[in-house]
């Protein structure tokens, strides 16, 4: 059996309004073991960002975890002082941020930029994270490293500014790598570069990874298994292939299905979902799919179902559905 480096369990995230406090996270519960790499997938809004956000206390104003715990090597990220925490941010868990080139600083030369975890959490003199820097940027596959340590962020076009966040984010050799959406902003051969990228270094540094994406292709020739969340709950987790293979949730489904196929008709119409999410502090009584689901039942309009493993197995796959075995049977 794997060894298990991060356990979350009930988390729970609300928000700040002026009808009073809304969850928009609902008693997540996810896992990542020692050297894999786990998707995060859903519709935008449904909680992926925040749900990692959340673990290195990094949520915008008005936002808050209001339940749960977050184990990661044995402690509790939600109870870690202010100290501690700094020591796990940056230097057990990197981070790559969505938007390099908003969350790169412009008015900071990139060799700045990656020297600074190094001193704080390396302890290294100037010349020593100079020349790591240097060594980071060749790994992430930028030529010409030691020049581009003093360029500025406008100065590299947008798949050298996320490389140069992956080499942030593993500046310091984290257990676990978070990349959030690193890819969306790029064409598709420098999607590629970074997907074969990560998973190169993953092998290499033996970290694990998880990879937060709205986009079900690119995720499945990288991850081990992948989590799909909908309005801020998780409704399946599975291994990569056994998800393709048998998805067991009609949202799920409904997400492949609308992925374009290369040996379709030209004109065929792709697949969607109908409907919208419910609103944050306007979620139905039952299961939070249940409006847009076109086998939902009674029981699913006023129980929530709980995720637990297909068919009652011990198995990898789970599932939080109420029909899911007659989903399985229309397939």
């Amino acid at each position: 059996m794997s060894e298990r480096l991060l356990e979350v369990k009930d988390l729970s995230i609300e928000i700040a309004t002026r009808r009073g406090p809304a969850t928009i996270v609902d008693g997540i519960d996810l896992h990542v073991d020692k050297g894999e790499t786990l998707g995060i997938v859903g519709e935008s809004g449904c909680g992926k960002s925040l749900t990692m956000l959340s673990l290195v206390r990094l949520l915008p104003n008005k936002i808050r975890v209001s339940n749960g715990t977050a184990a990661f090597a044995g402690r509790d990220l939600l109870q870690l002082s202010s100290r501690e925490l700094r020591e796990v941010r940056g230097g057990k868990i990197g981070f790559v941020f969505q938007d390099p080139m908003t969350s790169l600083n412009p008015v900071m030369k990139i060799g700045e930029q990656l020297i600074e975890p190094l001193l704080y959490h390396r302890e290294m003199s100037k010349a020593e994270a100079r020349k790591r820097a240097g060594e980071l940027l060749r790994l992430v596959g930028i030529p010409g490293a030691e020049q581009r340590l003093d360029s500025y962020p406008h100065e590299l076009s947008g798949g050298m500014r996320q490389r140069v966040m992956i080499a942030i984010g593993l500046a310091c050799e984290p257990e676990l790598l978070i990349a959030d959406e690193p890819t969306t902003a790029l064409d598709v051969t420098i999607q590629a570069q970074i997907v074969d990228l990560v998973k190169d270094l993953r092998k290499r540094l033996g970290m694990s990874v998880v990879w937060i994406t709205h986009d079900l292709a690119l995720i499945a020739g990288l991850a081990d298994r992948i989590c799909v969340l909908y309005a801020g709950t998780v409704v399946e987790d599975a291994p990569v292939e056994q998800l393709f293979a048998e998805p067991a949730h009609p949202y799920t489904r409904g997400l492949l299905a609308s992925i374009p196929r290369m040996d379709g008709e030209d004109a065929e119409r792709l697949n969607s979902i109908g409907g919208t999410p419910p609103e944050p502090g306007r979620r139905p009584a039952g299961c939070p799919f249940a409006p847009r689901c076109p086998m939902a039942q009674e029981i699913c309009r006023t129980t929530v179902p709980e995720l637990q493993p297909l068919r009652g197995e011990t198995t990898p796959h789970r599932v939080a559905c109420h029909v899911a075995n007659r989903v399985l049977e229309a397939a």
